[in-house]
């Protein structure tokens, strides 16, 4: 059990989505260090058990669903099993979507980074989840804040946050929303990225000289699910050791 604490209450539950690595699995083990019950999801079925494995011997509950989270019928049958292992699920990091250097038709990203976020969360939140609910969904500065030169990954950021705001600002009687924006992280897709020269260069951008960890998303995420958090709602947090300050 982690010396830190966000309010959290033992045993409540997360929905994790993308939980396979990076971001994802970051929450995750974070999420099981201060007690939540976790569900993870991920279409890697490899890539879940890894993380699975990493969190049962934190002791909470765990829950595994492999799936394609821009599929109705995968997400309504996820959230079936999660409740019927874990009960009640207070808690959502809608985190899934493919990397920026996927190649995706326009129309075809958006449906599927912005639907599945989306669906994740009207399927969620019609089971109810109940007083001090939240969402968090991982958007990017990218779009937000930069531009890019993938169309598809900087709309899609762009409409997450989007649809953010419109939960804050009408299904707050249900749950708090807001997003989570990193910048360049180290992740296995960037894998090696730092190292390049146009790594290097934005790395001297950065003022803090480093890539974000996705321990430093996580603790971000995990703040504004928490009840600490519970009178911030619509928020747009950048976590980007001020990158985008010095555009």
């Amino acid at each position: 059990m982690s010396n830190r604490d966000l309010g959290f209450s033992p045993g409540e539950a997360v929905l994790i989505t993308g939980a396979g690595s990076g971001i994802g699995r970051a929450t995750a083990l974070h999420a099981a260090e201060i007690g939540l019950s976790v569900s993870l999801w991920d279409l890697n079925p490899a890539g879940l058990e890894e993380t699975a494995a990493l969190v049962r011997p934190h002791g909470t509950a765990v829950h595994t669903w492999v799936a394609d989270v821009s599929e109705d019928d995968a997400v309504t049958a996820g959230l079936a099993d999660a409740r019927q292992a874990l009960g009640g699920i207070r808690y959502l990091h809608n985190n899934a979507g493919p990397a920026s250097s996927s190649d995706l038709p326009f129309d075809r990203a958006l449906e599927i980074c912005v639907g599945s976020v989306r669906r994740v969360t009207e399927a969620w939140a019609s089971t109810g989840p109940g007083e001090g609910a939240a969402m968090v969904a991982t958007t990017s500065i990218a779009g937000n804040l930069l531009g890019t030169d993938n169309a598809w990954y900087s709309a899609s950021k762009a409409a997450i946050m989007g649809y953010v705001r419109h939960l804050a600002s009408y299904r707050a009687g249900e749950f708090r929303s807001n997003g989570v924006a990193p910048g360049m992280t180290d992740t296995p897709r960037l894998a090696g990225f730092a190292a390049s020269e146009t790594g290097r260069r934005v790395l001297q951008r950065i003022p803090l000289k480093r890539m974000a960890t996705p321990d430093d998303i996580a603790w971000a995420t995990l703040f504004l699910l928490s009840p600490l958090a519970g009178y911030i709602n619509g928020v747009y947090l950048p976590v980007d050791g001020g990158w985008t300050v010095t555009q």
